[in-house]
This record gives C-alpha cells, sequence and structure tokens, in this order.
C-alpha cells in the first residue's frame, strides 16, 4: 500500500485497483479508516473524531490530486506524494 502523505501521525495511502468509489486509507495509532475522495467524507472505520476532522479538511485541500493518484493507480503508475496537512 504505497504511502502519498503523513502527518500528525497519520499515515495516509492507497491501493493499486482499489474497487469504486475513490479513496484512500488512513492509518492512525493502530486504528483505520477508509475515506471517499469526493465528497470528502469517512466511508468506514474506528478512528477518532479529531482525526476524522483533519483527513477531511485534507482532503478538501487536495482532492484533485487524490483523484489523480487515483487514475495513477488504476493504471498501475507510481503515485505522487502529496503535501501533508499542516
Amino acid at each position: 500500500m504505497p504511502e502519498i502523505s503523513r502527518f500528525f501521525g497519520i499515515v495516509i495511502a492507497m491501493f493499486y485497483n482499489d474497487h469504486d468509489p475513490p479513496h484512500f486509507h488512513a492509518v492512525y495509532g493502530g486504528k483505520k479508516g477508509r475515506f471517499r475522495i469526493e465528497p470528502a467524507g469517512l466511508l468506514e472505520g474506528s478512528l477518532p473524531p479529531r482525526v476524522v476532522g483533519m483527513i477531511a479538511e485534507w482532503t478538501v485541500l487536495h482532492q484533485k490530486e487524490l483523484l489523480e493518484n487515483w487514475e495513477l493507480a488504476r493504471k498501475q503508475e507510481a503515485l505522487k506524494r502529496i503535501e501533508p496537512l499542516e
């Protein structure tokens, strides 16, 4: 699972050839979540609400880049790093 960003202890990654809808995975403190890119939101997981909020904010800021990475992943091409939330 290629890592595309990391911030505040949250690791953001995307699988190659994953299923629709376009999404990514987040891991924080041993807990996991799966997040829809557009519209931004938690699909499933058990992350703390504060972490979910930070990831949602980051998703909105980087939707275009996330969707571009989704397409790259579907083509089995290298994913691009995305700036972390500051």
